[in-house]
């Protein structure tokens, strides 16, 4: 067979075999790589976007943090000093007030046995400064929270800062319902649910056991709460049920409604004021199996204020 007739017939030969294809094809009837769901079937939308915890980042809506002091001496007084930064590296020096101040600043090391609730004084150039001295060596964790001018809500941005000397671990206390400062105990009532909000009521006693009923205006209510996730210390948002107004006294009980991202480990630091002090109450609070929060057993959490109140 020439070359002509094989390329012949294998032409002939393929068309042969196209044809039995087709014609199974017709037998069979077409198919359908998307079959329609049966009819008790239900489609499903794509699950919703979930905003992420507050704090976890430096950078975020056109604006960063520029922590200025990234290390600090351990049991030493120091300065701490950062800029927010707009997209185009400018410093922000336009602000609206949230609870009373135009940012509030939090400083808590990763263990969480450490916190400050800080008010730092805005220079012209837009350089933010405050004092503080940090007990304990080991990483720390600083949230500036601020609401820029005109935005429509608020924003939490953080950034890493070292506390150099002498580190030793210290474990994070186990949950308890109670916590004592100063001579005051704070009962807490309530428990923390994954995903959804949650309302957690907090009540203050003296050193006899007497309700607290001359608790003092703080940041524009009668408590301030700040709340932490431990492993990656994401900052949640909380807020007062009740707001205080004028120099009107209240107590024992302040209520707050959070929201938890995630089931796990949380620091629940409570700052209330009485016979013009600020006290700070740590409790440790597991969310996700209906327990509630913490103590301040041996090694206590080092919490406090520092800095100049009364400052923008």
């Amino acid at each position: 067979m020439n070359p002509l007739q094989k390329i012949g017939a294998f032409t002939a030969a393929l068309g042969a075999a196209f044809g039995a294809a087709y014609g199974i094809g017709v037998g069979i009837g077409p198919l359908d790589a998307d079959p329609e769901p049966a009819a008790h079937s239900e489609s499903h939308a794509p699950p919703a976007r979930v905003e992420a915890p507050a704090g976890l980042q430096v950078s975020e809506r056109g604006l960063t943090l520029d922590l200025r002091t990234t290390a600090l001496p351990a049991g030493r007084p120091g300065t701490l000093e950062f800029v927010v930064r707009d997209a185009h590296g400018d410093a922000l020096t336009a602000y609206d007030r949230a609870h009373g101040k135009q940012l509030h600043l939090i400083v808590a090391s990763r263990d969480l046995t450490t916190y400050r609730h800080l008010h730092p004084v805005r220079a012209a150039d837009g350089t933010w400064s405050t004092p503080v001295t940090l007990p304990a060596a080991g990483a720390y964790r600083v949230f500036a929270d601020f609401v820029p001018a005109g935005a429509e809500k608020g924003l939490t941005l953080g950034a890493d800062l070292t506390v150099t000397g002498r580190y030793t671990a210290t474990e994070l206390p186990p949950p308890s319902p109670t916590a004592t400062v100063d001579g005051y105990t704070v009962t807490l009532e309530g428990s923390l649910a994954p995903g959804r909000e949650s309302d957690l009521t907090f009540t203050v006693r003296d050193a006899h056991g007497d309700p607290v009923t001359r608790l003092q205006p703080y940041l524009g209510a009668y408590g301030h709460l700040v709340a932490l996730r431990s492993g990656d210390l994401a900052y949640l948002h909380v807020h007062p049920h009740d707001a205080a107004e004028g120099d009107a006294t209240s107590g024992p009980a302040v209520s707050f409604a959070a929201t938890t991202p995630s089931a796990g480990t949380y620091r629940l630091f409570l700052d209330f004021k009485v016979g013009g002090e600020v006290r700070t109450a740590a409790f440790t609070v597991t969310a996700g199996t209906g327990a509630g929060a913490g103590h301040t057993a041996p090694p206590p959490a080092e919490t406090g204020h520092e800095g100049t109140h009364g400052h923008p």
